[in-house]
């Protein structure tokens, strides 16, 4: 009998002592279990769950499917990992992400969090570590396994959040060498920055007053880096139904759209980061800051780092400072100098996700009252007739007395933040009589014309008064314009006309004519100039030579301090200067570079993807197609330029209209998406550049939003972890 017993307790202990990783992935599988991918002609992913977590366990999947590269880069990056695969080099952006936050206090946020939230974290994980598992040819690069807690390390879709506003430069600076960055050195990256293709994003929103269908519309317009974002659907049993654009690696819809409520960010002029001058003495060998009348002791603790040198992975300490405004970060004239800034990333992840369920304005304005949504200002439309525009959203209280567009004086306990502006106290702008709102990245003061906030009511550090020329392209194009289709919005998103060059090269004509002894070689090119509408087009030989002056003349020529780009185009604009003699060189270049200057516009502005490398590399001699759009700096609304060196004599885009998006509200939403190139970082699929020919001739594709749309479009339907006979695992 005894040994019927031990036999018994050893088959029931064979039975359920399998492998913890045989138990994880068992779990895992029963979740793939309840949630559907399908996959539409273009290859976006529909997701369906029947909760929030299985619907955020299958897009994060179906996310890693599509570009696993990218979602691991932007955890190596936002976790501060970066120096273990590129190197020394990367060191102080990775000590950045740890002066805000150490994987502790991640883990603590994490273990903090509603339950509910906690969820979406765990699925997060899931889904990728589940993508992992059931592709064993897929290599990370350093990430083999997700924690729940990555995601507060990266709690804002938009391009680095704020805290890529503080210079590594700087901190490198100030934790290796104890000195200031030298001037020299932040001017010039400064001077770099302002040549740089802008970044920034276009929101319209337009009332039914001026729609033909009575129903209001939506035009989602981000300019990001190509191939920043996917584009998903994803569908839960708990109300979450949010189509738009995705950052990789982040569970929720970043821009995009329910059935009854759009949401589009534009980067914001409203002062959210502020820098604060520490007064710092060292007493028994701890640092001490003066705050009022009391030295209090700073902060310090110690961040070891690992970074990649050749085949060998080694260690480097840093010491790490901090005062109630924030990490020491820096030296301002050889005073230590915190940044401070939103870091609340629960509430921002809360936020982030809430805001994708809202079904009209009462709650998607409740929403806006977590205000942590830091570098955005928010173009809002729904299918009750709202339009609506939010600047900024989390607005410290300031002194006023002081100057905080510079660092201020962190003893005087009267510049520390007062709490929160409320929704209310921020810029708003709600149904204007005007029956539209742009925003492009430029002044609120001009959001909906004569019906705009006044600069005079709020607080000067609220926003910059100041336009660019997309602003004024937009306004031109909406003023008194009615009977809007989808169609016609995104006409309207593609308007060639470029008002910068209608500022800069009349003064360069009139500066050729003024001289009787005209230079011959100019003649040509000159009249090719004057006969121009500043339009821009594949065609345009007008365009080519525009461009390549006027990019000439920003890296070269000479202007009064402080002027704004617009200000910059104007100066430049005068009869009087250098306009010929820049305008001679740039002959010159085009002439040696395509021998001729004679070229259109599609010959030299190029799209071209080789690979699915996060940082393209570029040829002239391989394959591309010509794009029409322009660059953002002249006004292009629909912007298309290069933000890096592409080492090559044409001009590869690199950034601009990525995902775009027109959207109309009413008893169904209807919506019309493009994407640069496609929906896959995989040179191997077919949906890598399926887009980019649609894309250039600006013919946009419908969306398929509901269930039965979608099962006619389907070309894939599977649970994650297995394909259909259509697909491949």
């Amino acid at each position: 009998m005894r040994l019927s017993l031990l036999f018994a307790c050893f088959i029931f202990l064979s039975c359920n002592s399998q492998p913890a990783q045989d138990i994880g992935t068992s779990s895992l599988k029963a979740k793939a279990e309840r949630v559907t991918i399908i996959r539409d002609d273009y290859g976006v992913p529909h997701i369906y769950g029947k909760t929030d977590a299985d619907a955020v366990f299958g897009l994060l999947y179906a996310q890693c499917e599509d570009d696993f590269n990218r979602v691991e880069q932007n955890y190596i990056w936002a976790t501060g990992r970066l120096a273990e695969v590129e190197g020394e080099e990367a060191l102080y952006s990775d000590l950045r992400a740890k002066l805000f936050m150490t994987e502790e206090e991640a883990k603590a946020n994490y273990e903090n969090s509603p339950d509910w939230l906690k969820k979406l974290c765990d699925a997060f994980a899931d889904g990728i570590n589940y993508y992992l598992e059931t592709h064993p040819e897929v290599t990370p690069k350093l990430l083999t396994h997700f924690e729940p807690w990555m995601p507060m390390y990266f709690s804002e879709g938009s391009i680095g959040g704020d805290i890529e506003r503080i210079r590594t430069e700087k901190i490198k600076a100030f934790y290796e060498s104890w000195m200031d960055l030298p001037e020299a050195e932040l001017l010039e990256i400064q001077k770099k920055e302002a040549m740089a293709e802008p970044q920034g994003s276009n929101g319209i929103a337009i009332s039914g007053e001026l729609t033909q269908s009575g129903n209001t519309m939506l035009l989602i317009n981000p300019h990001t880096s190509f191939y920043f974002r996917g584009e998903v659907h994803v569908v839960s049993e708990e109300g979450l139904n949010a189509y738009g654009a995705v950052t990789w690696g982040q569970f929720f819809v970043y821009q995009g759209f329910n059935e009854k409520t759009g949401w589009m960010h534009t980067s914001t002029y409203t002062d959210v980061m502020d820098e604060f001058l520490e007064t710092v003495t060292k007493v028994d060998e701890k640092y001490l800051y003066q705050y009022g009348e009391e030295l209090r002791p700073v902060e310090t603790s110690e961040i070891v780092l690992q970074y990649r040198d050749g085949d060998r992975m080694k260690k480097k300490t840093f010491p790490a400072y901090r005062t109630h405004h924030g990490p020491i970060t820096h030296r301002t004239n050889g005073i230590w100098t915190a940044s401070a800034m939103m870091w609340d990333p629960v509430k921002a992840l809360e936020q982030s996700f809430i805001r994708t369920k809202k079904d009209g304005y009462k709650g998607f304005r409740e929403m806006m009252d977590i205000r942590t949504n830091s570098s955005n200002n928010t173009v809002y439309a729904d299918a009750e007739g709202n339009i609506a525009y939010f600047h900024g959203n989390f607005v410290p209280k300031r002194d006023v007395s002081f100057d905080y567009s510079k660092p201020v004086d962190g003893s005087n306990p009267k510049t520390d933040w007062q709490g929160l502006h409320t929704v209310d106290e921020n810029i708003l702008v709600l149904n204007p009589e005007n029956g539209w709102i742009q925003n492009c990245n430029s002044t609120p003061y001009t959001a909906a014309l004569e019906f705009s906030p006044k600069k005079e009511d709020y607080p000067y550090y609220m926003s910059r008064d100041e336009e660019n020329f997309r602003g004024v392209h937009a306004i031109s194009l909406l003023k008194d314009k009615k009977g809007y289709t989808l169609d016609s919005l995104i006409a309207l998103a593609h308007d060639p006309y470029l008002p910068a060059f209608a500022v800069m090269i009349p003064g360069l004509i009139k500066n050729y004519n003024r001289y009787d002894d005209k230079n011959p070689k100019l003649r040509e090119p000159m009249e090719v100039l004057e006969a121009w509408d500043y339009t821009t087009s594949k065609e345009s030989v007008a365009m080519t030579l525009a461009h390549f002056y006027g990019t000439r003349y920003y890296q070269k020529g000479k202007y009064p301090e402080g002027m704004t780009a617009m200000e910059r185009a104007e100066f430049w604009g005068s009869e009087d200067g250098e306009q010929t003699k820049f305008f001679e060189e740039t002959i010159d270049q085009l002439t040696a570079d395509f021998g001729t200057w004679n070229i259109p516009w599609g010959e030299v502005n190029r799209y071209q993807r080789l690979n699915g490398d996060i940082r393209q590399a570029f040829d002239d001699s391989k394959p591309s197609i010509p794009i029409g759009f322009a660059s953002g700096t002249w006004g292009a609304l629909a912007a298309y330029g290069a933000r890096y060196t592409n080492n090559t004599k044409k001009i590869y885009g690199t950034r601009g209209n990525s995902f775009v998006a027109a959207v109309e509200f009413g008893e169904k939403v209807k919506a019309k998406t493009i994407l640069a190139g496609g929906q896959s970082g995989n040179p191997d699929s077919p949906h890598f550049d399926d887009q980019i020919q649609k894309y250039a001739d600006v013919d946009w594709k419908e969306v398929p939003y509901y269930k039965e749309d979608v099962l006619k479009r389907a070309k894939e339907t599977y649970n994650p972890g297995k394909r259909s006979s259509t697909g491949s695992d």
